[in-house]
């Protein structure tokens, strides 16, 4: 598979995981808004990983440690944004967790996490170009 092919594979399917946190908020599953938010930035740092080194990323989903490897001068607040999403990401992995999460992510947070991820996936992906 071509680079430009795979890079047009982790947008694809960063776009899908963007549009279905969307719809998971819509209806109100607000922990999975969150996950999902956190996938769809996973992906499209993974395509620019491969945009501008023409390799595949790292197995991680780590999201502070994969923009650190693209050297993007985030802002402060979109790392504490990938850094929330990558803590929710490992949190809710856990079945103890979920509960917990759960009461922490309600309608206002999940909202919030939505509307700034979605701004960072646009900026995002800006750097495919």
């Amino acid at each position: 598979m071509k680079i430009s092919e795979k890079i047009e594979y982790w947008v694809d399917i960063a776009d899908y995981d963007i549009k279905t946190a969307s719809s998971l908020h819509k209806s109100g599953r607000y922990l999975y808004t969150v996950f999902m938010c956190q996938q769809a930035i996973e992906k499209i740092l993974k395509a620019v990983h491969l945009y501008k080194f023409s390799k595949d990323a790292p197995l991680s989903h780590n999201l502070v440690y994969l923009q650190g490897l693209l050297k993007l001068n985030l802002k402060k607040d979109q790392l504490k944004l990938l850094a929330e999403l990558t803590a929710y990401y490992i949190e809710g992995r856990y079945p103890s967790y979920k509960a917990k999460l759960s009461e922490l992510v309600n309608k206002k947070k999940s909202a919030e996490i939505f509307k700034k991820s979605g701004e960072l996936f646009k900026w995002l992906k800006l750097r495919l170009k």
